[in-house]
């Protein structure tokens, strides 16, 4: 039941749709790499959860889809462990263009945590290390899928949107046409609506 929980645990098409938003002011950062970032902490989970060393459990009362799952990862997604992953992140992707992508890079992963913050049950502690006793974060918008689902829908909208704006106002710039920022911004829109509409049917599980 673990690994069908895990198919309502992610905010997968938010956080995309917020990497696209940061592309469109931060211009020097790859998008494939602010992408990477935004699921930094998911991508170390993946691991963990396959180890058992994080795991997924399923809400009672709930048929394990989208957001009925309470998260124990207590390494990728409690705060210190989220802010040393993106660090560690930040420094080892973004040296190559520089410090400001460096940093840029290292908070777009940070932002995972925050973004999960608004959504998760209360299963985010403060300290890597699973200690009963410590204070856990959430703010448990789950609880209400659907607007947990439309917050998401908002943030691939917007990212879609500014992305394309900015896109097309550097291919303009530059002689060329607005060709490929219609295409990518279109990419961006539809691929973010496919994976949020797989997590709330449940699909993914």
């Amino acid at each position: 039941m673990a690994e069908r929980a895990a198919a309502g645990a992610a905010l997968i098409a938010g956080h995309f749709g917020f990497a696209a938003l940061v592309k469109a002011r931060e211009r020097e950062a790859p998008l494939w790499a602010l992408m990477l970032a935004t699921v930094w902490l998911d991508v170390v989970f993946v691991p963990l959860f396959l180890a058992h060393i994080e795991t997924i459990e399923r809400v009672p009362g709930t048929r394990g889809s989208y957001g009925a799952a309470t998260i124990h990862a207590d390494f990728t997604h409690s705060l210190v462990g989220a802010a040393l992953l993106s660090v560690g992140f930040g420094w080892a992707l973004g040296k190559r263009w520089g410090r400001r992508t460096a940093v840029v890079l290292a908070l777009v992963a940070f932002s995972h945590w925050v973004l999960d913050l608004v959504v998760h049950r209360h299963d985010m502690p403060l300290l890597p290390g699973g200690a009963a006793s410590q204070p856990r974060f959430g703010f448990a918008l789950w609880q209400w899928p659907w607007a947990a689902a439309a917050l998401e829908a908002l943030l691939v909208a917007a990212g879609a949107w500014f992305y394309w704006r900015a896109a097309r106002e550097v291919s303009l710039a530059a002689g060329g046409t607005s060709a490929r920022a219609a295409l990518v911004g279109w990419l961006i829109l539809a691929g973010g609506a496919a994976v949020l509409a797989l997590d709330v049917s449940g699909l993914f599980g």
